[in-house]
């Protein structure tokens, strides 16, 4: 079940996706997060972030949307509150991957040095380039190649680490493929999708602002394809996400190129998800008759 994320040795392909998880230690008394291959830190910026005003969450068909800003603690604030679990969460076998805000190139550069200083248990940094631009006027700073490869370029040189990106859901082979020119190791397809949703009754969105993230199994279909357009397209290892629910959701995503895959909303609905995923692929595994999850990695077949 061992995989190669960019550089992260994966004792298994199972992760949890930024934004859905806290720091870890919230799922600990649901079961061992350690079972885990990695988990995802939400994500921080280089000072801490408010977010956006209440309510800034809501159900919808078949998922939920989100309009929570990226509220975070900071780099800072993240190792102040967790750094001490995270650092033996990564000695219990479970790696750490960190996720980076920012509204711009050079905030991008604060927050990863930051936790070069501060977080030396991270194995790698997932850079979320959905983060509104702005001085681009809110637009989304990863929408465009260039946009994207310009915060990677930014921050390329500042750490050894792997770099791992979050791609919003637009234009993802273009951006791809700027990416993987720009020096990134691996690809996580997709971030949420912008939506909206409107109370008939009032009149007014029922969140605090007109749009937000839309996540969950609605966009799973979505997703798989954009994994699968994206590994035709590059050579980087992709972490699938969107809208994972069981174990044949995650399976989906490796047939359709990705290397690990990443349990998000249903964390919030099932808490122990992600360890019955785990579960299910690895029987998985054995019923196809492999011997390794790697041999099922794109094994589509159209």
């Amino acid at each position: 079940m061992a995989v190669n994320l960019g550089g992260v040795e994966l004792k298994n392909p199972v992760t949890t996706a930024a934004g859905t998880y806290g720091f870890g230690w919230q799922f600990e008394g649901f079961y061992d997060v350690s079972c885990l291959g990695a988990i995802t830190t939400k994500g921080c910026a280089n000072k801490p972030w408010p977010g956006n005003a209440a309510p800034r969450m809501c159900d919808v068909t078949s998922g939920v949307m989100n309009s929570v800003g990226l509220q975070n603690p900071g780099v800072r604030g993240l190792v102040n509150q967790a750094g001490e679990y995270l650092e033996k969460l990564s000695e219990r076998g479970c790696k750490v991957i960190c996720q980076v805000a920012g509204h711009s190139p050079e905030e991008y550069v604060e927050a990863v040095e930051l936790f070069e200083e501060l977080a030396p248990w991270a194995a790698a940094l997932e850079i979320n380039i959905s983060c509104p631009n702005i001085s681009a006027g809110g637009a989304a700073i990863g929408s465009t190649p260039e946009g994207a490869a310009s915060v990677i370029s930014a921050v390329r040189d500042r750490t050894k680490r792997p770099l791992l990106v979050k791609l919003a859901p637009a234009n993802v082979v273009e951006v791809s493929r700027a990416l993987e020119a720009a020096g990134a190791d691996a690809l996580s397809v997709i971030n949420s999708i912008p939506a909206m949703a409107i109370d008939v009754n009032t009149r007014h969105s029922k969140l605090s602002r007109p749009t937000g993230g839309l996540s969950g199994p609605c966009l799973h279909n979505i997703a798989v394809r954009m994994v699968w357009e994206v590994a035709q397209a590059v050579k980087l290892p992709i972490n699938g996400v969107g809208g994972i629910m069981t174990w044949e959701d995650a399976a989906e995503f490796i047939l359709a190129g990705a290397t690990s895959v990443s349990v998000g909303v249903a964390n919030l609905i099932n808490p122990d998800t992600a360890p019955k995923v785990l579960e299910g692929l690895a029987q998985w595994v054995s019923d196809q008759g492999a011997d390794d999850i790697n041999d099922l990695i794109g094994a589509f077949e159209c």
